[in-house]
């Protein structure tokens, strides 16, 4: 089985990590891990690093995401969105879109958001959902996220239509509640979908229906090879002895790269290699290296 990313469209109803198994079930039960959860509530693009491109599911995890989601105003719920209990109803004021826009306005930007209950995080290795569904509150640290994007779709009597543009770790239910707080009453999410993950915003997602069809055909959806979502760093090539080198754990020297800089591994032929680190004298380390990932054709996928 060759490595690669699959970037699937999650349906409503699943788990991320249901959603995973099924595609594990797909490719033989193949090594893999998907990249940033999505509630069973939400749909979208959820990246799965199939084989040797899991090492490289950090850097995605690191980008940021789009998302589109609807809030319902007038209630909040227990969980942030229509799968939880309403805990609190309140009346929703007459809303127009300046008087929207006025709360998105301050919301976009770097912020802290305090974690929900209703989360994968950990609190003495035990999930707070778990905690939560048990009717245990514990005290969560505020996070650092920012908004690039934050912007109206549409507006009715009590509800919303959003997109967001955010970093690694924010919550779209945590910020819908916000929203509808400052508006003056009380919101939950309905409706989520992830449009895409950086640097996939122009990728096809394939369902799981479609997966499965193909692999009844006995072929595969095509994958993007691991070094996709890596453009960013800096390419260094190595000649076939300095591959063989860094292949087995030494550091060579490459003057061509940036100095103190993450950068990615090529051997002669144009084989992904893995993730180097260069110090201040310019000598390339091997940190994160793939073993027998197929070189990248001319689109960036996986042959």
């Amino acid at each position: 089985m060759r490595s690669g990313i699959l970037l699937l469209d999650k349906p409503r109803g699943l788990s991320s990590n249901a959603a995973l198994q099924r595609v594990r079930s797909l490719f033989e039960r193949v090594k893999a891990g998907h990249v940033g959860s999505l509630d069973p509530l939400a749909t979208g693009m959820l990246p799965i690093c199939l084989g040797e491109a899991t090492k490289v599911a950090g850097d995605i995890s690191a980008a940021r995401k789009r998302y589109r989601f609807n809030v319902a105003l007038g209630a909040s719920t227990a969980s942030g969105d229509a799968e939880g209990t309403v805990t609190e109803r309140a009346a929703v004021p007459p809303l127009g879109p300046a008087a929207v826009e006025a709360v998105l306005a301050r919301l976009r930007g770097v912020s802290q958001q305090v974690p929900p209950m209703y989360s994968a995080l950990k609190r003495d290795g035990q999930p707070l959902y778990r905690l939560a569904r048990a009717g245990v509150t514990v005290q969560r640290t505020p996070r650092p996220i920012e908004l690039s994007e934050l912007r109206l779709i549409a507006l009715e009597d009590a509800s919303l239509e959003l997109e967001a543009l955010c970093s690694k770790g924010t919550y779209i239910r945590v910020l819908a509640q916000d929203i509808a707080a400052a508006l003056g009453t009380r919101g939950h999410v309905t409706a989520l979908r992830r449009l895409y993950v950086e640097p996939f915003e122009r990728e096809p997602m394939h369902t799981l229906e479609a997966i499965a069809a193909l692999r009844e055909r006995g072929e595969s959806p095509p994958l993007l090879s691991p070094d996709f979502p890596l453009a960013a760093l800096p390419a260094v090539h190595l000649a076939s002895d300095e591959a063989r080198r860094v292949l087995s754990g030494q550091a060579v020297i490459a003057r061509t790269a940036a100095a103190l800089a993450r950068v990615r591994l090529y051997d002669a032929s144009g084989g992904f290699l893995g993730i180097g680190e260069t110090d201040a004298s310019g000598v390339v380390h091997p940190r994160r290296l793939l073993s027998l990932v197929p070189p990248a054709d001319a689109t960036g996928r996986a042959r």
